[in-house]
């Protein structure tokens, strides 16, 4: 190899590829409440299912198959579940958030709201974590309500046992509950 070759101009590169949110997931460009999806749109996949079980059954009847018509009773059956499963979500977010505030009987700072299911039938609930008003809180509670007709399923209520001395607050003399 020449010592004296000339070297060759460098092809410029493509940046690499970054990760990012796409559009509709970025918080930044949110504005407006939270809206929870209705549990209800489980029914379009139940539709969905009971449809291609029809077909199915519909196929096994002029060919005899028992692998159609086994897959024709499985969507069936997984179209039933989900129509009995597609609650009409009836407490939103904020009337969750009333409940809870009246049960747990403390005025109430920081809460949050978590959407989950219960029972074979997958019944909403909702679950709210509230802390008192005082600052740092002295009390927390978790309140678990019906989704559905709003009932309390559940409720605890306690002294709050977080330590926040190492970000500068210490809860006041006598202000925890006994």
């Amino acid at each position: 190899m020449s010592e004296d070759a000339t070297p060759q101009p460098s092809t410029p590169r493509e940046p690499a590829p970054t990760d990012a949110l796409p559009a509709d997931l970025d918080i930044t460009n949110f504005v407006g409440p939270t809206v929870f999806p209705d549990v209800a749109k489980r029914r379009v996949a139940g539709t969905i299912y009971l449809v291609l079980a029809v077909t199915c059954l519909a196929q096994w009847t002029q060919s005899s198959n028992e692998g159609v018509l086994a897959a024709g009773v499985l969507l069936a059956l997984i179209g039933g579940y989900h129509f009995l499963a597609g609650w009409k979500l009836q407490v939103d977010e904020t009337e969750a958030l009333v409940i809870a505030t009246r049960t747990v009987g403390f005025p109430v700072g920081h809460a949050s709201a978590q959407l989950a299911w219960y029972g074979l039938r997958s019944r909403p609930a909702w679950r709210i974590l509230l802390y008192s008003a005082d600052e740092p809180p002295s009390l927390r509670g978790l309140v678990e309500c019906d989704g559905v007709d709003g009932h309390v399923i559940g409720e605890y209520t306690e002294t709050n046992p977080e330590d926040w001395s190492e970000f500068g607050l210490a809860p006041e003399a006598g202000s925890a509950a006994t």
